[in-house]
C-alpha cells in the first residue's frame, strides 16, 4: 500500500502501537480511520458507513453521537474538571453513581470502588479476593480460578486470570495462583450424546475435582463472564450455573461475576446475573456504564467484604490501593447520565422488544452451508464457521475463514467481530429492527462471498 508521507494513515504507522493487532501486518495496511458516528452506525475517512455490529467494543450501547453525554461531560468540566477519591476526598458525581449502581444491583451490594476500565475493575477484584482472606485469617486461600477461553482484561493479574492462551504468549503469563476450569461450551466441548444439562454437570464436577485436587483449603474465588464474549459469544449450557454455584457455596468459595460486556441490558435484564440467577459476592462493570463515552468501571461488593476490608485497613492505618483517576467527576457525571438515559428510554424494554427480531435472523443463518453453530441471548449472538455441519469439522485454522466473512462484511458496510472462526454481534443497544435486518442482510452477502470464494478455489 502506497500512502502519502504526511497523511494520517502514514503517521499512525509512524508513531502508534495498536493492541491486539498484528504490527508487522498494519506496517503494511495500515489503520481504518474513524471520522464521525450516527446512531449505530460509524464512518470512515473515506466516507464509507458501516453498521457496528459489536459496538466498538461491546460497549458503545447509545451509539455513537449522544448529545446529552456530551453535554454532561462540559458541564461537569466547567464545574470540577478533575479532582481524586484519595484521603477522604469525593465528588457529588461519584457519590450519586455509587448511589445509584447499588440501587439496581441485581444482589444486595454494599460499597462501590471506582476505576477506569474493565481491567482495572477485575484487578480489583483479584486484590480484594486476597485482602478479604488475609483480613479473615485465611492467607492459604490465595487461588483463584477462571474458566479456559475467558476473557477478565489485561492488567498482567486480569490477563492471568483469563483463560486466552495467546494472551499469555511470550509475556510471562499466567502468574502461578490462577487455574483454569472447563470451557462450558456445549457445541464445541459436548460429548456424543450428552445431553446440555449431563454437560453442565460434567463441567461443575470438573470445577469440584479442579477445587479438590488443588486443596478447598487454598480456593479463594471463582471468577464467570454471565455470556462469555472475547471467548466466542458464549451462552451457558443450561443448568450450569445452578450446579456451579452449588460447588461454590459447599467450598467457600467466593464468586465474582464480571459484569464488563453483560451489564447494563445486553442480556435483555439490567444485568446477566439477572438472566441467569447468579448470586455473586462481587460484580465488576464497565463499558456501557457510561455508553462508552468515558473510561470508567465500578466494582460493587457485597457487606462481608466490606466489613473485613473495615478492619484490616483499620489494622494497617490504609485501606493502601486506588487510581489516580477513579470516580473522576466528569467520568462519574457521564456514566450518571448515560444510567438516566437508560432509565427514561426503558433500554431493557428495548431490549427486550428487538431481541426476538435479531434471534429470528441469526438463528435463520443455521440454514447457510458455512454455518453450524447459532447462539446468543438477548442482543448478544454469536455464529460458528464449520466445514462440515454434520460433524462440526471446522475449516483449516490457517485459511482464517472467519477474517475473510469479517472482510467482505466490511465491504458490505458491517463490522463484525472475528474470534477465529466464530463471529460475534452485539451491536448498539438502541439498534431497531429495521437496522437488525441491514446488518443480517449485509452478514449474509459476505457469508455468500465466502462460499463463492471456497468454490472457485476447490
Amino acid at each position: 500500500m502506497t500512502l502519502l508521507p504526511n497523511s494520517p494513515h502514514a503517521r499512525d504507522i509512524k508513531s502508534h502501537v495498536h493492541p491486539q493487532t498484528n504490527l508487522k501486518r498494519h506496517q503494511e495496511v495500515g489503520p481504518t480511520i474513524m471520522t464521525r458516528g450516527e446512531g449505530v452506525y460509524v464512518f470512515d475517512d473515506a466516507g464509507k458507513r458501516y453498521i457496528e455490529g459489536v459496538a466498538g467494543l461491546w460497549c458503545a450501547s447509545l451509539g455513537f453521537s449522544v448529545e446529552r453525554l456530551a453535554k454532561a461531560a462540559y458541564q461537569q468540566m466547567l464545574r470540577l474538571g478533575y479532582y481524586h477519591t484519595y484521603r477522604h476526598h469525593s465528588s457529588e458525581a461519584a457519590i450519586e453513581l455509587a448511589e445509584r449502581l447499588l440501587a439496581i444491583a441485581p444482589v444486595p451490594m454494599s460499597k462501590v470502588l471506582f476505576q477506569c476500565s474493565g481491567s482495572e475493575a477485575n484487578d480489583t477484584a483479584i486484590k480484594l479476593v486476597w485482602y478479604y482472606h488475609n483480613a479473615i485469617g485465611k492467607p492459604e486461600k490465595s487461588k483463584i480460578i477462571a474458566r479456559k477461553f475467558a476473557y477478565h482484561g489485561n492488567t498482567a493479574a486480569a490477563v492471568s486470570l483469563s483463560g486466552k492462551a495467546d494472551m499469555h504468549r511470550d509475556f510471562n503469563l499466567p502468574f502461578a495462583p490462577f487455574r483454569h476450569t472447563d470451557f462450558p461450551h456445549y457445541y464445541r466441548c459436548g460429548e456424543a450424546g450428552e445431553s446440555e444439562e449431563a454437560f453442565a454437570s460434567r463441567c461443575a464436577d470438573n470445577l469440584e475435582k479442579l477445587i479438590q485436587a488443588e486443596g478447598p483449603d487454598t480456593i479463594a474465588a471463582f471468577f464467570v463472564e454471565p455470556v462469555m464474549g472475547a471467548g466466542g459469544g458464549i451462552v451457558p449450557p443450561r443448568t450450569y450455573f445452578e450446579k456451579v454455584q452449588k460447588v461454590l457455596r459447599k467450598y467457600d468459595v467466593l464468586f465474582i461475576a464480571d459484569e464488563v460486556i453483560c451489564g447494563f441490558g445486553r442480556t435483555g435484564n439490567m444485568w446477566g446475573s439477572e438472566t441467569y440467577d447468579l448470586r455473586p459476592d462481587m460484580i465488576s462493570c464497565a463499558k456501557a456504564l457510561s455508553a462508552a463515552f468515558q473510561p470508567i468501571s465500578a466494582l460493587m461488593i457485597n457487606d462481608k467484604i466490606y466489613a473485613a476490608m473495615v478492619e484490616q485497613s483499620d489494622k494497617l492505618g490504609s485501606f493502601a490501593h486506588g487510581y489516580t483517576y477513579a470516580g473522576h467527576p466528569v467520568a462519574a457525571a457521564v456514566a450518571l447520565e448515560a444510567q438516566k438515559i437508560y432509565a427514561e428510554t426503558d433500554i431493557v424494554g428495548h431490549v427486550r422488544r428487538v431481541a426476538p427480531r435479531m434471534q429470528a435472523r441469526m438463528k435463520a443463518f443455521a440454514r447457510h452451508p458455512l454455518i453450524g453453530d447459532v447462539g446468543g441471548v438477548g442482543l448478544l449472538w454469536a455464529l460458528e464457521i464449520v466445514k462440515d455441519k454434520r460433524t462440526k469439522q471446522p475449516f483449516d485454522p490457517a485459511l482464517k475463514l472467519g477474517q475473510t466473512v469479517g472482510d467482505h462484511a466490511r465491504r458490505h458496510g458491517l463490522i463484525a467481530r472475528v474470534i477465529g472462526d466464530r463471529l460475534v454481534f452485539a451491536p448498539p443497544l438502541i439498534i431497531n429492527e429495521d437496522e437488525i435486518d441491514a446488518l443480517a442482510d449485509a452478514l449474509g452477502k459476505a457469508l455468500d462471498d465466502t462460499l463463492r470464494d471456497l468454490r472457485r478455489a476447490a
